[in-house]
């Protein structure tokens, strides 16, 4: 048996995740799966929801860790950049975007002032700036929802004729670069159209 602490218990949970989703992870099938009496989980986490919570937060690393812009970077390929970054990660674990949505960013709240303070000084007005990147946010976990819930076992081939087979990379850039425009277009100072 391995010894069980914080870490080998979200990281463990993770693991379940990916092997079996996020409706059938069970405290219950965890505790067995690290050789632990499921009490023993509450040790480290109260309740199955505060498990989420780290387990979301776990799952963001790969984002969380990435470089923050620079001055010198321009605003437009960085906003496309760190939505893309936000996508990937989200995809790099099944429902990653059902255990992410909801959560909050708590330990990332510094890293989100930082993201703020660069569209602001790059010349993007404050509040358009925090309305993009919680539109861009929600609109990456919404595409990432759809495509997680598509991909079943099927390859698109059981589909009508007449329902083409969806490109999901292609239709967040698209998604992704209409939000992108809106913001430059505020940007640039001109009004809502």
């Amino acid at each position: 048996m391995t010894k069980v602490n914080r870490e080998i218990v979200v990281s463990e949970a993770l693991d379940l995740l990916d092997e079996v989703g996020l409706d059938t992870v069970s405290t219950r099938r965890l505790a067995k799966r690290l050789g632990v009496e499921q009490p023993s989980l509450y040790w480290y986490f109260r309740t199955k929801k505060d498990l989420l919570a780290a387990m979301a937060e776990a799952a963001m690393a790969p984002h969380s860790t990435a470089p923050l812009p620079t001055p010198d970077d321009d605003w437009r390929e960085w906003f496309l950049e760190n939505m893309r970054s936000f996508r990937r990660t989200l995809l790099m674990r099944r429902d990653g975007a059902r255990l992410h949505a909801g959560s909050t960013p708590s330990s990332d709240l510094d890293r989100l002032r930082r993201k703020m303070d660069f569209l602001v000084t790059a010349g993007v007005p404050e509040r358009d700036a925090q309305m993009a990147m919680l539109a861009a946010g929600r609109y990456t976990v919404g595409s990432v929802l759809e495509e997680q819930a598509d991909a079943g076992p099927g390859d698109g081939s059981d589909l009508p004729a007449d329902i083409p087979v969806i490109d999901y990379e292609s239709a967040f850039e698209a998604g992704l670069t209409l939000i992108l425009d809106g913001l430059a277009h505020r940007a640039d100072g001109l009004p809502p159209s």
